[in-house]
């Protein structure tokens, strides 16, 4: 009884968010861009400490449509897992999650490949941004994605 009574304490007082930000597996039914996805119970979800660059608007951004095909190719239409941050939401709402299909996290697929840059708004992702900043220093330094094709790199800010 304790144990319980501590657990929501701990979330109400915003400890680990875990499950009660929102569902833990899920199905895929729709990727929006190369950092969120819309889930089969109509959750959005975006993407903990990873900001790919916009394949839509006027021409979209360099590398956009590549953030987005890669992303689709991983996710769409599939089972997915959910680990939750620091915050349960962004200020639009959306759910934000790190994503694993197949024992593999997105998220830093996603920055280790070139496709994203690291983007923190605090406190979401406070605990793994020093990982998630490593994985970008390191595709920069190797010219993947973005940073070999783009100049300038449209997610730096």
């Amino acid at each position: 009884m304790a144990c319980a009574a501590l657990a929501g304490l701990l979330g109400a007082c915003g400890g680990d968010a875990g499950a009660s930000c929102g569902p833990t597996s899920a199905r895929v039914v729709e990727v929006l861009d190369g950092d969120t996805v819309i889930l089969e119970g109509g959750e959005r979800v975006r993407y903990l400490l990873a900001d790919t660059p916009e394949r839509t608007g006027a021409g979209g951004d360099c590398f956009g449509p590549e953030a987005y095909a890669f992303n689709r190719g991983l996710v769409e239409g599939r089972r997915v897992t959910l680990a939750y941050g620091e915050a349960c939401e962004d200020r639009f709402g959306r759910l934000l999650a790190y994503v694993s299909v197949d024992g593999r996290e997105v998220n830093t697929l996603l920055v280790e490949r070139g496709h994203a840059c690291v983007l923190h708004v605090p406190p979401a992702g406070r605990s793994r941004r020093a990982e998630f900043e490593s994985l970008e220093a390191r595709a920069r330094l190797e010219g993947r994605g973005i940073w070999g094709a783009c100049a300038p790199v449209p997610c730096q800010r």
